[in-house]
């Protein structure tokens, strides 16, 4: 099936939308024709032609690689669609090989989605895949999905910065879909004098080291991975990633504030200890407005799910 067309009057191919899928993800043409087996003259005359039958610029080519236009960040979301549809029936109909697996998630510092992705990746019974997991900054999460980097990404919002978010994400073309609400947790070692506290105040938190997730450029309060960002503190230090932020919560007694959601698999020093304060996380998924989560993703989400009811956490809708 893979040279049929899939339109009489566009004379587009399943093999056109599959090298451009692939390209997309690399970045490069060279790259993904390597990864497909097939000459570089033959992957970018097919681009070139599938730009032709389209009618539209869809890559900007470039001596770094290629990125997407707008024109084709949208082709690539419909491309995606029926490239792993076509995969699916010829699996069930037509004795076909297991679909190559790809997923690309961006997400914040949480370790119930890095338990989620192993779970998926697990799960995914195929010989080939390539999947993608990012823990980044909010704002590059949110242009990773808008740009099709991701298909989707884990962020939180809650009363003070929903309405920022909300807006970047409309003016962004995606959408927030709830996956549970979290009572706010500090994160210590398990060695800190308040790892056996049943709760913990504001007050008890004076003079501790504040670890938070750096946010680079667009470091906005809105756009703080922890909550109460605007509270001032006399020692404050900033990390960009999870394992550093542990490892500092073990030499220096500092804390940061997150779901209470925490593995003892992939964190065991770690404790979560309830927070006292009139506050609520709202952990969720964004992706494209109007372009359904395709299969992969769908069982990604699934496992978070899952994953997040197994700490006792009730899931939104």
């Amino acid at each position: 099936m893979a040279g049929e067309r899939i339109g009489a009057t566009s004379g587009i191919t399943l093999q056109q939308l599959r090298y451009f899928v692939e390209v997309a993800a690399e970045g490069s043409i060279s790259a993904a024709a390597d990864l497909l087996y097939v000459s570089q003259p033959t992957m970018s005359g097919a681009i070139k032609d599938l730009e032709q039958r389209v009618g539209c610029t869809l890559l900007i080519r470039s001596a770094r690689g290629v990125s997407l236009t707008v024109d084709g960040t949208e082709f690539l979301g419909y491309a995606r669609q029926v490239v792993e549809q076509a995969g699916l029936l010829e699996q069930r109909y037509f004795g076909g090989q297991p679909s190559r697996r790809m997923l690309a998630v961006s997400t914040q510092h949480y370790s119930f989605v890095v338990e989620a992705f192993v779970r998926m990746v697990r799960g995914a019974d195929a010989a080939e895949y390539a999947f993608a997991l990012r823990e980044t900054r909010t704002w590059d999460i949110i242009e990773d999905v808008r740009t099709f980097r991701s298909e989707l990404g884990v962020l939180y919002r809650n009363d003070f910065n929903h309405k920022v978010i909300d807006k970047l994400l409309r003016d962004s073309g995606l959408g927030f879909t709830p996956l549970f609400l979290a009572t706010p947790h500090i994160f210590i070692a398990r060695s800190n004098p308040l790892a056996d506290r049943e709760r913990v105040t504001l007050d008890d938190l004076d003079g501790l080291p504040r670890l938070t997730f750096d946010q680079g450029a667009n470091n906005s309060f809105y756009f703080a991975e922890e909550i109460l960002s605007t509270r001032s503190s006399t020692q404050d230090i900033r990390v960009s990633d999870r394992a550093t932020i542990f490892n500092l919560m073990i030499g220096l007694g500092g804390y940061t504030i997150s779901t209470g959601i925490i593995s003892d698999d992939f964190d065991p020093s770690i404790v979560a200890v309830p927070l006292d304060v009139d506050e609520r996380i709202e952990v969720g998924w964004i992706g494209q407005s109007g372009i359904p989560l395709t299969e992969q993703a769908l069982r990604f989400v699934a496992e978070m799910r899952d994953v997040v009811s197994g700490y006792g956490v009730e899931t939104l809708s």
